[in-house]
């Protein structure tokens, strides 16, 4: 059974870091995207970065470029999402998802198959 959980948000102060852990279990095909997204209240869901099971590409959004780093643990089935200098408008509810998206559009697309449940993350003094 195809499964994503994200884990790691929480409170943090601005000017600080976190990092966002998906654990996903049951993916067999070949190729597949892994994705983060996020969603503030009253917001339309945004896509920050993408990356594919294989190979070392990667897509990050331009409202996080150079705040926020993806990688692959491909042992421990996990994709993390490093965020640092984090803003107040980085407050929301963050997601992973699976799919089969052509990567090119990873972050142009909402067409995933399997999402997480979700994960607070919240930017305050």
């Amino acid at each position: 059974q195809e499964q994503l959980a994200e884990s790691g948000g929480g409170l943090v102060q601005p000017g600080g870091s976190l990092r966002l852990s998906c654990s996903f279990s049951g993916f067999t095909s070949d190729y597949y995207i892994i994705a983060w997204f996020r969603q503030a209240p009253g917001k339309e869901r945004e896509a920050i970065s993408c990356i594919a099971n294989k190979g070392d590409s990667t897509m990050i959004a331009e409202s996080v470029k150079g705040r926020f780093t993806i990688t692959r643990d491909n042992a421990k089935n996990t994709v993390n999402l490093q965020m640092d200098s984090l803003k107040s408008e980085d407050t929301a509810v963050y997601y992973c998802a699976q799919g089969q998206v052509v990567f090119r559009r990873c972050l142009e697309t909402l067409e995933y198959d399997y999402w997480g449940q979700g994960t607070q993350v919240t930017v305050s003094s």
